[in-house]
């Protein structure tokens, strides 16, 4: 069996640059056991695989654009919610196969998430459900053994998908360095680390460790800042924000938080086009 692999650097102005993610179309679903092989092979943060049929059990779609079936794999583990993954595939898809569409659907384990062109050049703008943190109550053991594992004093902490710790500066967020033996044994997706930007234009400012999905320190990460964007534009009092993840490759996320939805907007790269042969799974 012969599949197509897309490689695209999403939330990146030019290749080398924020996330690299997998896409892969398919005619129809493989075994999840095939499909986590990929991801492992592929051994980037997240494989996309998408197909046009949508399961009976799908929700209507929200709208007559092209809807698409959408599922992302780290190396280890199927996930609930990707960004930059959601990015790149909707990338292919606008260049490929849907150059004159504005919007494209995608149906997920996070429901139905809209993707749609912007009217800046190579940008495109998710449509994320928002989080909703909670304050880690004190004595939580799993928090002390995040925070020990990160080496930081957090002046906030709270939990959704992921733990979030809210830090003076961004030197302080620069500066971590993360024990990933102890972070992948805690029973939580991953670690966000968050502090106001320094640089003009940055509001904020990021990093996000998933060793418990198998991504260790992620270059970009959109369901990250669907997380953390709520709590940045009510401590900011704006609902329009820049965000900067300050990983070794770096990448900028444009965040617009609208009550329970939050859009993340950013621009990606085509990196590599191929084909990878499998044996036919019967």
């Amino acid at each position: 069996m012969r599949l197509r692999l897309i490689q695209l650097d999403a939330f990146a102005d030019r290749v080398f640059q924020g996330n690299p993610a997998a896409v892969m179309p398919l005619p129809g679903w493989l075994p999840d056991s095939v499909l986590q092989a990929l991801a492992e092979e592929n051994n980037l943060s997240e494989t996309a695989f998408y197909t046009a049929g949508l399961p009976a059990d799908a929700d209507p779609p929200p709208g007559d654009d092209p809807a698409y079936h959408l599922r992302w794999f780290t190396p280890a583990v199927e996930v609930d919610l990707c960004g930059h993954a959601t990015l790149a595939t909707a990338g292919q898809l606008f260049d490929d196969v849907h150059p004159d569409a504005s919007r494209l659907l995608f149906w997920t384990r996070s429901g139905w998430l809209p993707v749609r062109r912007t009217d800046r050049s190579g940008e495109l703008e998710l449509d994320f459900p928002a989080g909703r943190l909670r304050t880690v109550p004190d004595g939580d053991e799993v928090d002390a053994a995040a925070v020990t594992a990160l080496g930081i004093e957090p002046e906030h902490r709270f939990r959704d998908t992921d733990l979030v710790y809210v830090l003076r500066s961004a030197a302080e967020v620069r500066a971590v360095t993360a024990d990933f033996t102890t972070l992948a044994r805690l029973p939580v997706r991953g670690a966000i680390v968050t502090a106001p930007g320094d640089t003009d234009g940055v509001d904020f400012v990021s990093r996000w460790f998933g060793a418990g999905a198998g991504a260790f320190e992620d270059p970009v990460t959109g369901s990250a800042h669907s997380q953390i964007a709520p709590y940045w534009a009510e401590r900011l009092g704006r609902t329009t924000l820049t965000a900067r993840q300050l990983s070794a490759r770096g990448g900028t996320v444009h965040c617009a938080v609208d009550a329970d939805r939050v859009r993340l907007r950013g621009a990606y790269r085509r990196y590599l086009d191929g084909t990878v042969t499998i044996p036919d799974p019967g």
